[in-house]
């Protein structure tokens, strides 16, 4: 049983913004974060989630995901995404990593947890400092997608 902890945060959504997860099995307990320059809250709770079940090094693992995101957990658990994938995600936002995430996905036996953000709980706390500390770091990524939609979107507007 692999349990992965998850938080995305933003400055300004959008603005700089970072994820933070935990991957812990036993005795193993390892820590992941990103930062980028130009990003959405949503974004990095989905890319947190994604991060988390792409660092799994074997296949069809029980996973438990814990998150304070209802966006993704709803997503998945109400089956919204699978009705957006149908339908070519017209209209939806972060196609990219939806399919990022679908691809990692289903590889393994996933469950997940909502957990209530900045409520104490440990793990979860954990997670959204090191998101924040990602999101205020020197080197920032450039989340690409986001930042040419975001282009194109003010270009037309």
């Amino acid at each position: 049983m692999i349990e992965i902890f998850t938080d995305g945060a933003s400055s300004g959504n959008p603005g700089p913004g970072g994820y933070g997860v935990i991957l812990r099995s036993g005795n193993h307990y390892k820590e992941l974060a990103d930062g980028f320059r130009l990003t959405t809250n949503n974004r990095m709770e989905l890319l947190a989630v994604c991060a988390g079940l792409e660092a799994l090094k074997s296949l069809n693992q029980q996973v438990t995901i814990f998150s304070d995101s209802k966006y993704v957990i709803d997503a998945v658990e109400k089956k919204w995404v699978f009705g957006w994938l149908k339908k070519g995600f017209a209209g939806k936002k972060n196609k990219d990593l939806w399919l990022r995430f679908l691809n990692a996905y289903k590889l393994h036996q996933v469950k997940f947890v909502w957990v209530k953000g900045h409520a104490g709980h440990p793990e979860n706390e954990r997670c959204d400092q090191l998101a924040v500390l990602a999101a205020k770091g020197k080197e920032l990524k450039i989340d690409t997608v986001f930042e040419m939609e975001n282009k194109i979107n003010k270009t037309i507007l």
